[in-house]
């Protein structure tokens, strides 16, 4: 298969403020580092509103033994390609599904955010198209199903 070269993804749920910052349900971490054959996923959850993050265990998902981890990876990257991000930046949330996602690799770097709190708000002047904002829902349930089947 293709090398998968190193490369981190954050999945980020609840990125919308009111007049306080936003308060993340949760934050999933995945991470490729280029001398691994694994992958590890990080995950913190918020269990009820009034819970605090939780951190649960890393897990390490061995490509050999999970070819479509190395794939989904693939795939998110390839969705986040052809998407694009708010401008200003933390303008709007243009996807419109409270949920930020962050791609960082050595060639491409992409992230979506909404606006925080009171300084936050306003319109980007860049909006996706009705295809674009299934990619990113696409690309959302993709990092999701990986989570899930890390557990």
């Amino acid at each position: 298969g293709a090398v998968l070269k190193a490369s981190s993804t954050i999945l980020l749920s609840g990125i919308v403020g009111g007049f306080a910052g936003p308060d993340p349900r949760e934050i999933h971490t995945i991470i490729k580092h280029a001398s691994s054959s694994s992958i590890v996923i990080q995950s913190l959850v918020r269990p009820t509103s009034s819970a605090p993050l939780t951190p649960l265990i890393p897990r390490r998902l061995p490509i050999s033994q999970s070819p479509n981890a190395a794939r989904a990876l693939a795939d998110i990257r390839a969705i986040l390609e052809g998407i694009p991000m708010e401008k200003p930046r933390g303008s709007e949330d243009i996807y419109g599904e409270d949920t930020a996602l962050r791609w960082e690799s050595e060639d491409f770097q992409w992230f979506n955010g909404g606006p925080e709190g009171c300084a936050g708000g306003g319109r980007s002047w860049v909006q996706p198209t009705e295809k674009e904002k299934e990619g990113f829902k696409r690309a959302v349930d993709i990092v999701r199903d990986l989570v899930r089947t890390s557990a």
